[in-house]
């Protein structure tokens, strides 16, 4: 017995091929009674509908598209699992796709998904406004961890929380502290920086800016041989990874932290509590953001919303093993 199709199950029913059609993809427009038929005989016959048929039909893909700048950095895996369990339990699956921090490569992406989903989902997108705008021009589009006028999306706000680990550092005694700038194209690692500034400035803490690093272990070991030449005895790394690289980098030199010098990550990813020190750093809240941006895409695909909108979670600042008092010597006066 060959595969059951559409017909088969009509003329198992004696209805056309195009009532059973409904009873899948139009509902309301049959009888519950013939609706109920069909299904059983379905059923029955172990079929199971085309998703690639199924959208000819209806227009529909029931596939979120998931973009991610780089898989490998461990803020993403959270995040990607929140969103496939909840649009897995409204009925979509996700396809993702990785691009490598490339600010080439992520229009592209996106213009390739469109056609395969119902919308997509930008997980800090580094493209330039305008790129990103005719890129997701005509489909529902939700951006995490970055702001553009126009469209919805979902934020964890560090301001605070990095002006608390200012707070933080000034109570412990540094007066020196440099802040390594991530990726910059990053939007979120705009607003970091815009944040430790303004603490800075307010406080009278000399602060020494250093890169962009690209956010990855390796762009942290890089930061740390640009803050050796610093008298820096503190410094904000602009996420866990790089401040990982860092901490490794001073150990290979043979310095403590936070003896020679403090600390503090960003996002709290599981090497944050793992580390040697563990990770002073900024707790973000990657399920409630991944189940959030599906909900707000749902609404876009189904035309519920209205207006753009952009929903804030706060992030927490941690205290760890990777900030104490300066070494005396070290202080400036």
């Amino acid at each position: 017995m060959g595969r059951p199709t559409i017909y088969s199950i009509a003329k198992a029913c004696g209805v056309s091929a195009s009532t059973v059609s409904r009873a899948f993809n139009k509902p309301h427009v049959i009888s519950d009674a013939v609706r109920a038929r069909i299904l059983a005989v379905a059923a029955e016959m172990d079929y199971r509908p085309n998703p690639a048929a199924r959208g000819l039909v209806t227009g529909r893909t029931d596939m979120l598209g998931l973009l991610v700048p780089d898989i490998t950095n461990p803020f993403f895996p959270p995040i990607v699992r929140a969103i496939q369990q909840t649009a897995w339990e409204i009925g979509y699956s996700v396809l993702l796709v990785h691009a490598d921090e490339s600010t080439v490569a992520e229009p592209r992406l996106m213009r390739r998904l469109r056609g395969h989903v119902d919308g997509l989902i930008l997980c800090s997108p580094r493209t330039p406004p305008k790129a990103l705008r005719e890129a997701t021009e005509g489909i529902p589009t939700v951006l995490i961890n970055r702001v553009l006028p126009g469209l919805p999306a979902v934020v964890c706000d560090d301001s605070t929380a990095f002006v608390e680990g200012g707070r933080h550092l000034q109570e412990l005694g540094h007066r020196t502290v440099a802040l390594l700038r991530g990726p910059a194209a990053s939007w979120v690692a705009a607003q970091r920086a815009n944040a430790v500034r303004g603490w800075a400035g307010e406080s009278g803490t000399e602060l020494i800016e250093l890169g962009p690093f690209t956010a990855s272990f390796d762009g942290g070991v890089t930061a740390a041989q640009a803050l050796l030449d610093t008298p820096a005895t503190a410094a904000f790394a602009f996420d866990d990874l790089m401040a990982c690289g860092l901490l490794a980098e001073l150990a290979r030199h043979g310095l403590t932290v936070p003896g020679h010098t403090s600390v503090i990550g960003c996002d709290d990813v599981l090497l944050a509590s793992t580390a040697t020190p563990s990770l002073t750093t900024v707790t973000a809240m990657p399920e409630e953001i991944g189940a959030t941006t599906v909900t707000l895409l749902r609404r876009e695909i189904t035309g519920a919303t209205r207006a753009a909108k952009v929903v804030r979670y706060d992030g927490e600042f941690t205290v760890r093993a990777s900030t104490g008092p300066p070494a005396p010597a070290r202080v400036r006066r």
